[in-house]
């Protein structure tokens, strides 16, 4: 089961003070568990790829992360130089502002851009819609058909740094929740898979995502995750 499982979980090394010591180690982990991907940021991609080369794991990579306010031609930038830096997998968010003004003409635009960029070379995409801050079922339900039409590889819940200011000093991030995740699926053709991502962190999520039809999973969670299963075996 252990393997299964690693073989499912994008291991992430996001935060915004991420050292390169940071993704060394994380490489470590990733190689360990062999997990599906390491996910770094633009600027780790070619360090992460020179450590896991001659491993089983490959890099994967964000591109107009977190808040995806990069214009349609830095975003396909952006994509064409982590995969020229060894990505193999591109993680984009969607224009969100487009997105909550149902400007569907652009979002399809900046999709198919980066998706032709990662089929020219070889490349899968998961297009990041940002439930966070897309709420309304509409929308998230024509972001799935949108991703049927140009037959990405997935559709993906969140960031995982989708704060919402609640107040003058709490924010909020809800992350891949069951319900999104249900909604994705059931509105994704069998070609589109769907991945979590955003606050899971322990075995019972992953499960439970499982169950639902999530087929990938991001998280920086995955040695408690995986030494879980560990002891659910040794029991």
């Amino acid at each position: 089961m252990i393997k299964k499982i690693a073989r499912m979980l994008d291991h992430s090394v996001l935060h915004p003070t991420a050292t390169d010591a940071d993704v060394l180690t994380h490489c470590e982990i990733a190689k360990r568990y062999s997990v599906a991907s390491l996910c770094v940021k633009p600027y780790h991609v070619a360090y992460a790829y020179e450590q896991l080369c001659e491993s089983s794991v490959p890099v994967s990579a964000v591109v107009g992360f977190p808040h995806g306010n990069s214009t349609i031609a830095i975003k396909t930038a952006e994509a064409l130089q982590v995969i020229t830096d060894g990505a193999c997998e591109v993680d984009m968010v969607v224009n969100i502002g487009k997105v909550l003004q149902n400007d569907w003409t652009y979002i399809r635009a900046e999709i198919d851009a980066v998706q032709s960029v990662c089929i020219a070379n070889n490349a899968l995409l998961k297009v990041i819609f940002e439930t966070d801050f897309v709420l309304s079922d509409m929308h998230k339900i024509t972001l799935c058909s949108i991703c049927n039409e140009l037959r990405v590889a997935f559709a993906k819940t969140s960031t995982g740094f989708g704060f919402v200011k609640q107040s003058e000093h709490c924010f909020v991030s809800e992350g891949a929740t069951a319900y999104n995740v249900s909604l994705m699926r059931t509105h994704c053709e069998p070609h589109v898979q769907i991945k979590a991502s955003g606050g899971i962190r322990t075995l019972e999520q992953v499960l439970h995502m499982v169950e639902l039809g999530v087929t990938r999973i991001g998280t920086s969670a995955t040695v408690a995750i995986l030494e879980a299963i560990k002891n659910v075996e040794n029991s």
